[in-house]
């Protein structure tokens, strides 16, 4: 049976991929999306995944309210050069596509009704799987099968300072209330997403066929993400798509090697905001939550899936048939 995945996100090219990589995917069903700020504003989120999901047929994947703000209170910069003044590069969704809003809520009463069948993959800022978490209390939110989250760095520069990745860089706050509630938690960090490079090599076999709706969108809004990057980092083979690997791993988890941690988020400002922290001395000194950390990971066997999962058609599954 395909894993059932509740799916908080910022699209964001990044993102906009790993959703388009999560519907092609048998493996997955998709039950539901939170968007939030984070790449973009949380409006022109909802308007992306409305679009993707549209494209796709998919009336059955429920749309949900999340995060405007961090919980910071600070005005949130976004980076129209590397993800486009819409967040899809040059693509620009219709205005008339909106999808139907439900609201924050709704988070709850998915999980209440796939408990254990479920899992969460948060891709994005971690503000609304923290509110959800002060809102529902940990013994609600744990019911899940595990949590996947892609944030941090751990012994590697970060993205945004020479500690910090973005996410967590972004609600530090948020980031530090998630690494300390949830259970059977595993992190992705920018150890091994990194890796996950995309090449124009892939995405040339990936639109040679015309199996799926997305196949005609993802040359240019790849093209737009290389360039970016080709700019902040000469020489690059191709982008890496953070997000897309934390969705691999869902289906994937025998493809890594893994570490368990006590994990704290640098909460001042300056060099130690958004600073995933953990012990790696041979002798930690560790108390309370542990998360699992991603550590390495087979990237031929990431490659692959990518090109099979994003030329294959759509699949046909349980939130598939609900609405259509």
């Amino acid at each position: 049976m395909p894993q059932k995945v509740l799916l908080f996100c910022d699209p964001g090219i990044d993102d906009s991929l790993a959703i388009m990589y999560a519907l092609l995917n048998p493996k997955i069903d998709l039950i539901a999306i939170v968007t939030s700020y984070g790449n973009i504003d949380q409006n022109q989120a909802t308007q992306n995944v409305a679009y993707l999901l549209e494209l796709a047929n998919r009336k059955g994947v429920l749309l949900i309210s999340g995060a405007k703000t961090p919980l910071t209170g600070e005005f949130t910069p976004f980076y129209p050069e590397i993800h486009g003044e819409q967040g899809l590069g040059p693509i620009k969704p219709p205005s008339t596509i909106k999808g139907e809003l439900l609201n924050f809520d709704t988070i709850f009463k998915v999980i209440e009704n796939y408990k254990e069948e479920l899992v969460i993959v948060d891709i994005g800022r971690s503000t609304s799987l923290a509110i959800a978490f002060n809102l529902a209390g940990k013994e609600t939110m744990n019911i899940v099968k595990a949590y996947f989250i892609m944030g941090g760095a751990f012994l590697t520069p970060g993205n945004v300072t020479p500690g910090a990745e973005a996410n967590f860089y972004g609600d530090p706050i948020a980031a530090g209330i998630v690494m300390s509630s949830v259970k059977n938690g595993v992190l992705y960090p920018l150890n091994v997403t990194n890796d996950a490079v995309i090449t124009p090599v892939m995405i040339e076999k990936i639109v040679a066929t015309k199996n799926n709706p997305y196949q005609a969108l993802m040359n240019d809004i790849f093209q737009y993400y290389f360039e970016a990057y080709k700019k902040l980092v000469p020489g690059i083979e191709g982008p890496s798509l953070h997000d897309v690997m934390t969705l691999f791993a869902v289906t994937t988890p025998q493809a890594f090697k893994y570490v368990e941690k006590v994990v704290t988020i640098g909460l001042a400002e300056g060099n130690l905001r958004g600073v995933s922290m953990a012990d790696f001395r041979p002798k930690p000194e560790e108390e309370g939550n542990k998360i699992t950390i991603a550590w390495e990971f087979d990237y031929q066997a990431f490659a692959d899936d990518f090109i099979k999962v994003m030329s294959g058609p759509l699949p046909i599954n349980e939130t598939t048939r609900k609405k259509s």
